[in-house]
């Protein structure tokens, strides 16, 4: 009893020195709730009780996240939340999470049940704790324990929602990749959720699927690539999590449904309005999802089948619902549906879901959602200009949009099912070019199942070439839509497919764009350079109509100053001159091809050496081995097809001396020649890799990879007195120049010092220093070069 009555005046000393501290330090009384929630938490007590006081501190802290959400989602840094930190720091998420997860850690056999409203209101305030509190998120992320036990709650309807919402937010900062795979049951979870729950689930698996983003710096260059792939041969959780999901059964066929599902049509300029302003209000998919749980729930009040989206559609709520909300509502769970196939599209198991959605007809389906769904008309303001990144602050139409043309993308590029795409009628014409032309139809055209592809008058690409013909010259999609059509392209040239677009007036489109139409931005110009190169390549007609649109000098001009501005983003389209020229040099029999030969402006430039070796020298020079990734490696690529073509020809030697001679006009003795020598090194490391595959550049320039091979060890070849290596047009003092001089003295005058060091020095002078002042970046630097010569050789040592 003592003991008892000590206690109890302990806990009131406590509850006094709270209260006295509470009203200095304005703490809205939060410390003696949470208090008075652990003491009625405890386990067997009536949690009831415990229900009330949170309810209480519920309401202090829903009002911080709404003025969070509100406030445009300032930072933690920007904006203060009181009473969520006030929570946090009095252990109100440790307890929470210690309520919710107390039925899984009774030794009883019987696990005792926590009522869903008090489970919801716990998610509920852990959720505002994360956004309004810096740390909680990541505390949170780090308790693996929690985070698994968090799917277990995803069983029950009534708390999938708050559940969802905040394993979304946890695993969207969490350190390491959660495996798919140690989640309890996953099959049997994901297999129970109905439609607008998988919807949801997809926003989490988005998370667990993605190849962790490693920003701008240097990892996104080919030699950490390559030097992250040997230390991880092992597949990545990435795609063990995509296996896993493969493995699920219907998985991919729900996901189908649900993207190409239709949606009731509605139309006329007070609709749109009516869109306008909910993208307007709407700051995420709580406040939809909110809604629509709440018509799901006055549902299954009335009719027994909950299980399934017909529930949905036949609640009065969803009825009152306006119908722009309720489209709205569609397109945002089509976006993380549409992401999560497009991923899986690009992975490893690429051939097993190429043949369930093909299967599963997602392209037919999409097709017939496409004039009253994907690519309804615009308002004005609906044109706004967005980066291609697809985690801008987009409208949700905006996303769907561009993460429809990313699975177009995807699910064309190199495979054999692009022609899905079209319609019975549509493949047809393709069988009837190919006939006319006199060439076998493509294998894949001819195995292409017929009761697979689109139904209507037009293929999904028809469709998609109308729009992009209709595309307002500042819109961004027209990067995205090239990207689409150019897929459709990639992969051995086929005459036929490419005469099926320019019927359409494709070229003459991206003509327009590049020349005429004003673009100045650099992604969309790539992207039409790319898809020009693929139209054109090896096709003389695409040549002739080239020419019949660029009848002016002043035209001819502004492309190639728009080729020249930017070779990094044109240098696939010169391949493609460059390639189709060697091609047509050799079919002088073809009346035809003499006479475009004769005429065509952009072949007579390109057949003059010396704008080939302007661009060669150019090409080589605008890369190194430390700078190459993944987008400017063409490059490299391109230079080694105008050799592998000036070798066919015999004239690999005068290339090589041309580069030499331009090498000393210019005053970099040996730097290009010894660049140009480290990138072929680093070819061969990176090609002839066992798991790189090669059959892109072989299909692409119609050049067996074996001579691709052969050509650059040739190149690299050690013998000094062999015309065709590199090694054998390297002045001996200028062999192997220090690569720090490469990579960092950029100055031409620093250059030309060099140069005339090596030429002037005497052998009893040691050592020179050379010395400038620049300005960069607002500061004042003097940089200076001490050359030694050692062994006939300059080497900088500082």
């Amino acid at each position: 009893p003592n003991l008892q009555i000590f206690s109890s005046f302990q806990k009131y000393k406590i509850m006094c020195l709270l209260q006295e501290r509470d009203k200095r330090a304005k703490w809205n009384g939060i410390p003696i709730l949470l208090q008075k929630l652990y003491e009625s938490s405890h386990p067997n007590s009536d949690l009831s009780y415990a229900h009330t006081f949170l309810k209480v501190l519920s309401s202090h802290l829903s009002m911080e996240a709404m003025s969070f959400v509100t406030e445009d989602r300032k930072t933690a840094q920007e904006s203060t939340f009181p009473n969520t930190y006030t929570f946090d720091l009095f252990g109100g998420v440790d307890l929470l999470v210690e309520i919710l997860m107390r039925p899984t850690l009774t030794m009883q056999k019987k696990k005792p049940k926590m009522n869903d409203d008090l489970v919801k209101d716990c998610l509920s305030v852990l959720y505002n704790c994360c956004i309004c509190t810096e740390g909680v998120t990541k505390s949170l992320a780090a308790r693996d324990d929690f985070v698994l036990f968090l799917f277990t709650l995803m069983t029950n309807k009534k708390t999938f929602l708050q559940t969802a919402t905040l394993i979304e937010d946890i695993l969207g900062v969490k350190k390491e990749m959660i495996q798919l795979e140690g989640i309890p049951n996953l099959s049997s979870l994901v297999q129970s959720f109905d439609q607008q729950q998988l919807a949801n689930f997809c926003r989490i698996l988005s998370v667990t699927i993605s190849e962790p983003d490693v920003g701008n710096d240097d990892k996104h260059t080919l030699l950490a690539k390559n030097a992250q792939q040997k230390r991880n041969a092992s597949p990545s959780r990435a795609e063990v999590n995509q296996v896993t999901l493969l493995n699920i059964p219907g998985f991919i066929e729900r996901l189908c449904k649900l993207a190409t599902r239709k949606v009731s049509e509605a139309t006329g300029a007070n609709f749109l309005q009516e869109l306008e302003d909910w993208y307007t209000w709407l700051d995420n998919a709580l406040v939809l999802d909110a809604l629509m749980q709440m018509a799901t729930e006055e549902a299954e009040q009335s009719s027994p089948e909950s299980s399934d989206e017909s529930s949905l559609a036949t609640s009065p709520l969803r009825h009152r619902l306006p119908q722009s909300m309720k489209i709205v509502h569609e397109i945002m769970y089509k976006v993380e549906v549409l992401y999560v196939l497009c991923v899986l599209l690009m992975g490893r198991q690429r051939n097993q879901v190429h043949k369930m959605l093909a299967e599963f007809r997602l392209i037919p389906g999409l097709n017939n959602l496409f004039d009253k769904l994907i690519w309804r008309k615009y308002t004005a303001s609906n044109h706004v200009v967005h980066g291609q990144n697809e985690n801008c602050d987009c409208s949700p139409e905006i996303s769907f949009k561009i993460q429809f043309l990313r699975l177009l993308q995807s699910f064309s590029d190199h495979h054999e099912n692009k022609y899905l795409l079209l319609n019975s009628q549509e493949l047809n014409e393709l069988s009837a070019i190919s006939m006319k032309a006199n060439i076998p139809e493509v294998e894949a055209l001819v195995n292409t199942d017929r009761s697979l592809v689109c139904d209507g008058k037009k293929g999904l690409l028809t469709r998609l070439l109308t729009v992009m013909k209709r595309e307002p010259p500042d819109s961004s999609f027209r990067f995205w839509q090239a990207r689409a059509v150019e897929s459709f392209l990639r992969g051995a040239t086929s005459y036929a497919d490419q005469m099926f677009l320019l019927k359409r007036g494709l070229l003459e489109h991206i003509l327009f764009c590049i020349i005429d139409s004003g673009c100045t931005s650099r992604d969309v110009l790539q992207s039409y350079f790319d898809l020009l190169g693929e139209l054109m390549k090896f096709n003389i007609d695409a040549f002739k109509r080239f020419n019949k649109y660029v009848n002016t000098p002043e035209k001819f001009q502004t492309f190639l100053t728009q080729i020249n501005s930017s070779l990094v983003d044109s240098n696939m389209l010169v391949r493609c001159i460059v390639l189709s020229l060697d091609r047509f040099e050799s079919q002088t029999e073809d009346v035809k091809v003499v006479e475009v030969l004769s005429e065509c402006c952009l072949l007579s430039y390109m057949a003059r050496v010396e704008n080939r070796l302007s661009f060669l020298f150019r090409l080589i020079n605008i890369i190194n081995v430390q700078t190459l990734t993944q987008e400017n490696v063409s490059c490299l690529n391109t230079s080694l097809v105008i050799l592998m073509l000036a070798r066919r020809k015999a004239k690999l030697p005068f290339y090589l001396n041309a580069l030499r001679e331009k090498e000393y006009a210019e005053k970099y003795p040996g730097c290009l020649l010894n660049n140009f020598h480290n990138l072929l090194r680093f070819w061969q490391r990176h090609y002839l890799n066992k798991d790189k595959d090669s059959t892109c550049l072989e299909n692409s320039s119609c050049i067996p990879f074996s001579y691709w091979k052969e050509t650059v060890s040739v190149l690299l070849g050690s013998d000094r007195t062999s015309l065709c290596a590199i090694a054998s047009y390297i002045d001996e003092p200028f062999m192997d120049v220090d690569r720090d001089l490469i990579k960092h003295c950029t100055d031409k005058i620093v250059f030309t010092v060099y140069y005339i060091l090596t030429h002037l020095l005497i052998k009893n002078i040691f050592i020179l220093c050379f010395g400038k002042r620049i300005n960069y970046a607002g500061a004042s630097f003097k940089i200076s070069l001490f050359i030694v010569p050692r062994n006939k050789k300059f080497v900088v040592v500082s």
